[in-house]
């Protein structure tokens, strides 16, 4: 009787990961596919997933006030940068290239466990409507609340279809 008791007790116990305070990201995948806007303009969208992991778990920002610009730095903890792929070689897009900032804003998140570890999943959604580039690639960052800034993580370079036709 005792073993069985003290089997269950062991198997209860769950090790505890521990991860560092500082986010890590990993790139998963990229894909793109066909789509056609309200207006009836084809376009496509590219879905890009990455995983991350946070050891204090503070990684999301809450609902921002209505007055706050999307431009703001401190509205954004997820940072893209754009690469035009010419000869081979990624040259940047800047944000006046691209007429917006290629930004995002991961939403608060609490740690479900006692550790205050968090993982879990990104996806985040591309549309190119009007696009001059033909190969481009991604690098991308998030920052948590603590203002701890990720490992930088890159898609491969990847070939859009010629939007024009």
């Amino acid at each position: 009787m005792w073993s069985a008791i003290l089997s269950l007790i062991l198997s209860s116990c769950r090790k505890v990961e521990t991860y560092p305070e500082i986010p890590e990201i990993e790139y998963l995948s990229f894909f793109i596919r066909d789509t056609i806007d309200e207006l009836g303009n084809e376009g496509l969208v590219g879905k890009l997933v990455f995983s991350f992991v946070d050891g204090d778990g503070d990684i999301g920002l809450g609902q921002p006030p209505d007055t706050v610009d999307p431009t703001d730095p401190e509205y954004s903890n997820l940072f893209f940068t754009m690469f035009d792929i010419q000869n081979g070689i990624p040259v940047e897009i800047g944000d006046d290239e691209l007429e917006f900032p290629l930004n995002y804003r991961i939403p608060y998140l609490e740690p479900q466990r006692m550790d205050q570890s968090i993982t879990g999943e990104v996806e985040v959604e591309f549309t190119y409507l009007l696009f001059d580039y033909d190969t481009i690639s991604y690098d991308f960052y998030i920052t948590d609340r603590a203002g701890h800034e990720s490992n930088t993580e890159s898609t491969p370079a990847f070939i859009l279809p010629d939007l024009s036709k």
